[in-house]
């Protein structure tokens, strides 16, 4: 068996004996025959960020042949707003390379993720999933490179209060049982996950927990290794399908939403990235941020604004963007920095074999760390369309290599200092600032649409129901008017608990 399989834990990828990208029809009919699978789920993306089924049971060989080959009808109305009904049909096709075993079904059950084809048999210009598919592909007609991504999913766990041990409040980060309390449903998750082919870097507490009215509020984190970013997407997606499954099997309630309650944490969703050529990381030059890395971070600068459509899509995004929340409100990027939008963390670029030096038994370890370095967005929160939003970051970093001062623009938004600080005041006075409402957001995404339709990534179509539903939520002054107003907080955290 391939050595990169030997401890593949997706049980189709460790039966086939080969990556999942090397699926076929045959091999996913195979799996079925000689593993006692007696169903076959289709799952995809619709225009409220979540995961829709559709359930088949087997009932003989040419039927199952039917459905893999032919897909099936969905009523595209009920699952996208721009959509109308009167030409609402649409095809779903299985991907096969995304095949996982149902870690939750009674009956033994074969699930995959599918794509959308219009009554033309063409790719749904205006799905989700094509959209990141053509932002990619576009990438790498621009630079000749590819484009990689990874999410740090953040998300709280809500249960009942048992008095033991309590914790630091806004102080879990890394937290150990058992003063975290969650730490064995979130590495069970991290396992369905794993089995379903998401690709984890690790798991952990993080910053946020609290007591009120006698629930548990804690606050976790699972943080996926580079990959193309299409399959970042997927992972994301059926991620956060396996979470809130998982708690609901455990009587836990559980949300991504980025705003909880006033003067606590909230949960953002970090995108990092990395630009790949012939299999090597180019984000480093010599040991330091390459001219690569800092164009794409210039067109990150470029159109932060826009980005904000996507990553943050209702009125409690914005409340998370404000200062002194680790959180960023300008536009600006910097090196291990968490004050700022984009951050370059640590990238193992220093020359000591630290490896050796905590363990004084072992050889010099001449690993290539210059893979391991990324930059990472910082404003996405969890209810960001997880595809739109990948898509977009694909093209700012497109368009960086479309910028004539990339380089300047780089530089000039630079910053080396926590820019909340008192002394910074004039440096922050230089930044632009992020929007403040979903309304300001669609305005800025209006501003910038054509970068986002060049190339046909975004169509039009798409761009025109995301303004519209940005502008639907009237919140211009919604953040100032209950600044003050714990309760109207509250009930607009309450509205919008469960998105994304």
């Amino acid at each position: 068996m391939n050595n990169q399989l030997e401890l593949n834990p997706n049980k189709v990828v460790a039966y086939l004996g080969k990556p999942a990208k090397e699926f076929t029809k045959a091999d996913i009919v195979r799996y079925i025959r000689e593993n006692g699978v007696r169903m076959v789920n289709f799952m995809y993306p619709a225009g409220d960020g979540r995961l829709k089924t559709l359930n088949f049971v087997i009932n003989n060989a040419a039927y199952l042949d039917a459905i893999l080959t032919c897909g099936e009808r969905v009523d595209g109305s009920s699952l996208f707003p721009f959509i109308e009904a009167g030409s609402s049909d649409l095809y779903v096709l299985p991907r096969f390379s995304t095949a996982f075993l149902d870690p939750f079904a009674e009956i033994p059950t074969l699930s995959m993720l599918c794509s959308y084809f219009n009554k033309d048999g063409e790719p749904l210009e205006s799905s989700p999933e094509h959209t990141l598919r053509k932002a990619c592909r576009a990438f790498n007609e621009v630079t000749g490179m590819q484009f990689e991504a990874m999410g740090e999913l953040e998300y709280y766990v809500i249960a009942p209060d048992e008095g033991l041990f309590p914790a630091t409040d806004q102080k879990g980060y890394h937290e150990s049982a058992p003063y975290a309390k969650f730490n064995e449903f979130r590495t069970t998750c991290m396992a369905y996950i794993a089995q379903a082919g998401g690709l984890i870097k690790y798991g952990h507490s993080e910053v946020g927990n609290f007591t009120i009215d006698g629930l548990i509020y804690e606050q976790n984190e699972i943080e996926f290794l580079p990959v193309a970013a299409e399959d970042a997407a997927d992972q994301l997606m059926i991620a956060k399908w396996i979470i809130r499954n998982l708690a609901y099997q455990m009587g836990y309630d559980i949300t991504f939403a980025p705003k909880i309650t006033a003067g606590k944490a909230g949960s953002g969703l970090h995108i990092h990235m990395r630009i790949v050529k012939d299999g090597q990381n180019q984000m480093l030059d010599g040991g330091v941020l390459s001219a690569t890395a800092r164009r794409a971070i210039a067109g990150m600068m470029e159109l932060a604004p826009s980005i904000t459509a996507f990553g943050n899509t209702n009125p409690t995004s914005y409340f998370r963007l404000v200062p002194h929340q680790e959180a960023p409100t300008n536009i600006c990027w910097g090196d291990r920095n968490r004050s700022v939008l984009v951050r370059v963390p640590l990238g193992w670029a220093a020359k000591s074999d630290m490896c050796q030096i905590a363990n004084p038994l072992e050889p010099l370890s001449n690993y290539d760390t210059t893979q391991k370095q990324t930059v990472e967005m910082r404003s996405p929160d969890g209810s960001a369309d997880l595809y739109q939003l990948i898509a977009g970051l694909a093209v700012a970093c497109r368009h960086g290599f479309e910028m004539e001062n990339a380089l300047e623009v780089a530089e000039k938004t630079y910053v080396n200092v926590n820019i909340h600080q008192k002394e910074n005041a004039d440096r922050l006075k230089d930044l632009a600032q992020l929007p403040d409402s979903c309304e300001a957001s669609a305005a800025c995404l209006e501003c910038q649409r054509a970068v986002f339709e060049e190339h046909n990534v975004f169509s039009p179509a798409m761009i025109d129901g995301i303004i519209k539903k940005l502008r639907s939520y009237g919140d211009k002054t919604l953040r100032s008017d209950i600044a003050d107003n714990q309760e109207a907080m509250l009930e607009l955290v309450r509205r919008y608990f469960h998105c994304g």
